[in-house]
């Protein structure tokens, strides 16, 4: 099994340095690493650094850094726009999602989401995205962090300024007829994905983002539920982009 991942602000410049807080809190006391086990720190950002376990205390690892890397950012940049959903279902996506490889993350308050963040619930329905996507980053041993947008969400027009701006822009819709295994992709820049809510994309909606840049696409004959067709079309995209 490859070592496991813990993010932290700010990677170490001496050799030495203790992991407490949070993370030295899973790492001692959840995860049980013993002196001579080995660990990887990040900062989101691409900085890594292996290190070597010297003691263990009261919910804290005193360490040795052995290597220090960094990985380049993906490119071209994937952002997913996904429609926001009840229940847990948002935040499955948002699992699934960091574990593929998306880039960045965008709220967007569909008009046919059943949810709607307002306020104070607003805030707390992202701050558990962005803590999902988190601890996902680590599960799936990312040196880079995906970004959370919103704030907390986004709407429609912002959308498709997005979508205007990138290099190219594709929306998952049931009646579309390319296939996203198929449509030509950039070689850089960024490339923005729209994944509607349960109740789908609303034909207002669909025409705002046509209108920027938009291209309608479908992953094929079966409907998928907002939860899995990001991760889904991530897989295409990754396997396209050969990162896989």
């Amino acid at each position: 099994m490859s070592a496991p991942l813990f993010l932290v602000e700010s990677l170490p410049v001496a050799d030495t340095l203790t992991l407490d807080g949070p993370e030295g809190h899973h790492a001692a006391t959840v995860q049980r690493l013993r002196v001579g086990e080995e660990l990887l720190l990040a900062d989101g950002r691409g900085g890594t650094a292996a290190a070597v376990v010297t003691a263990v205390g009261r919910g804290a690892l005193d360490l040795t850094v052995t290597s220090r890397g960094y990985v380049d950012a993906a490119v071209p940049r994937i952002v997913v726009v996904q429609g926001i959903a009840k229940g847990d279902r948002g935040e499955l996506a948002v699992q699934a999602m960091t574990e593929v490889g998306v880039d960045e993350i965008v709220p967007w308050a569909a008009s046919r989401s059943v949810t709607q963040w307002r306020g104070e619930r607003g805030v707390r329905a992202r701050e558990k995205w962005v803590a999902t996507a988190r601890e996902a980053a680590k599960q799936a041993r990312r040196a880079w962090l995906p970004v959370v947008a919103g704030s907390p969400d986004e709407s429609t027009a912002t959308v498709a300024a997005r979508i205007s701006g990138a290099a190219a822009g594709f929306v998952l819709h049931e009646e579309a007829q390319d296939r996203l295994t198929t449509v030509e992709l950039p070689p850089a820049g960024e490339i923005v994905l729209v994944v509607g809510p349960e109740g789908g994309i609303a034909p207002a909606e669909l025409d705002a983002f046509q209108t920027a840049g938009g291209r309608p696409v479908r992953l094929g004959p079966a409907v998928l539920r907002t939860s899995t067709a990001g991760v889904a079309a991530l897989s295409v995209l990754a396997t396209r982009l050969t990162r896989w």
